[in-house]
């Protein structure tokens, strides 16, 4: 659907986004996620044909964005992140101008503008002026503009910057709808978001894609160690030491914490190894009162650190 090939785009001397190569499939909600100023934006500035590349292509469909950026267009819908509203309309006016310039027919106008006010959940204010809505409404209005035309690619980019939690989830259960029938872009930092949202990441760093993937591949690509946790009570670390020390193909043996009696130890191991069973034969030889036993899995959130910290 859209095809990316070293697209590279400098501000002066500035290079914004470096060399970045990604595919994506029809039918995809993708999430371009990473820190402030890593060149979210501006990537998805040159999807929608609003900036021009400094090198690199870009083909959507059989399209070039060099030579055929007015049919690109044609086939997006595209949101930025504070939405470009003439504040002073009532939401259906507004609506209603939207669908003129986008030359929508007359005789199906009124029905488009109906099935977008339940989809996007305008129905309640589409009689109040634009200026009196909360920003999660206006953002609502913003997503009934770009898919007035029904276009096949939605990009969104922070759709959910400045929402409080509820208008989140608000915004997040739509994008979901749309998903199911459409290929959707959105840019966000906001980490949950993509979790909830998202069928793939791509995680931006200084310009450079550094992670691409579903969420749930990219935790189990991150590490190639494995932790494992234990507390005890009436237990010695230098006995728990010793006798995790015999197990064959653990790496490490730290002591955690040890205070009023309760002794705290981490392992760690090659992720490729599973030695869960053993480590509780040995526990169950001794007179150790178990309190703890589980296998630390990474976060999103510590993976997004780990690939998008400083050098």
């Amino acid at each position: 659907m859209i095809q990316v090939e070293n697209l590279t785009k400098y501000y002066d001397d500035v290079r914004a986004v470096d060399q970045i190569n990604l595919e994506i499939q029809k039918g995809e909600i993708t999430g371009l996620l990473g820190p402030n100023g890593a060149g979210k934006t501006t990537t998805l500035r040159m999807l929608t044909g609003f900036l021009r590349p400094t090198s690199g292509s870009i083909q959507v469909k059989d399209y070039s964005i060099e030579t055929q950026a007015l049919e690109i267009k044609k086939i997006l819908g595209y949101l930025p992140e504070s939405a470009p509203l003439y504040h002073e309309m009532l939401v259906f006016d507004y609506l209603n101008y939207v669908a003129n310039i986008r030359q929508i027919p007359t005789a199906d106008k009124l029905s488009r503008i109906r099935e977008l006010a339940e989809l996007c959940g305008l129905n309640e204010v589409m009689h109040k002026p634009i200026a009196e809505l909360s920003k999660g409404y206006k953002q609502r209005v913003g997503l009934a503009h770009a898919m007035m035309d029904d276009p096949e690619i939605l990009i969104l980019d922070e759709p959910t910057s400045g929402l409080d939690p509820n208008q989140i989830v608000e915004i997040r259960d739509i994008i979901r709808r749309i998903g199911k029938e459409k290929t959707v872009i959105l840019s966000t930092h906001i980490l949950t978001e993509a979790e909830a949202t998202c069928d793939r990441v791509v995680i931006i760093n200084q310009g450079k894609i550094v992670a691409d993937g579903n969420i749930e591949s990219l935790k189990q690509s991150a590490s190639d160690t494995n932790l494992i946790n234990l507390a005890f009570r009436s237990a010695d670390f230098e006995a728990v030491k010793n006798e995790m020390a015999a197990i064959d193909g653990i790496d490490e043996i730290v002591k955690v914490d040890e205070n009023d009696g309760l002794l705290q130890v981490r392992l760690s191991l090659p992720s490729t190894t599973d030695l869960r069973a053993d480590i509780y034969r040995k526990i169950k030889q001794t007179d150790w009162i178990l309190l703890e036993f589980y296998q630390e899995t990474q976060t999103f959130e510590s993976i997004f650190r780990e690939l998008t910290k400083e050098n």
